[in-house]
């Protein structure tokens, strides 16, 4: 099976510059856990609940209407491609300790996000128990 059907297709991407509370607001309505995050045509790195939590409310004088994605995000991006296998995609979400990775074709665009949802979906059992234990462990 290709990451391609398994994958969300038609994911967005927003700017460096967009306010956090925008951010939010755009997960809380598509009820999604991360926003990728893009500059001049390129991805460059990726917005999570949990970044906007750690990166920015827990830090000290951290000011929610002022902030943006550029002050909360993790910088840098890991990707798949489309027609990668779904067992090499989940190797690389356990290898890394991710529960989303964005999705490109051989253009270098991207044109949808993995997550493990997705894979929870039609991966082998010990496929997705592996996945699980190891984006799961703390890092």
């Amino acid at each position: 099976m290709k990451v391609k059907d398994v994958m969300h297709k038609g994911v967005d991407w927003v700017g460096p510059d967009t306010p956090v509370t925008e951010i939010a607001r755009l997960m809380r309505g598509h009820d999604i856990g991360c926003i990728p995050i893009g500059e001049n045509d390129r991805l460059i790195g990726m917005v999570t609940d949990r970044d906007i939590v750690c990166n920015g409310l827990a830090s000290k004088g951290f000011d929610a209407t002022r902030a943006m994605a550029r002050d909360v995000m993790t910088s840098g991006i890991h990707c798949c491609r489309e027609d990668d296998d779904l067992a090499k995609a989940v190797h690389h979400m356990e290898t890394l300790k991710v529960r989303r990775l964005p999705v490109i074709n051989k253009s270098r665009r991207m044109v949808g996000m993995i997550s493990l949802g997705d894979v929870g979906h039609v991966a082998p059992g010990d496929m997705l128990s592996a996945c699980v234990k190891s984006v799961s462990a703390h890092h």
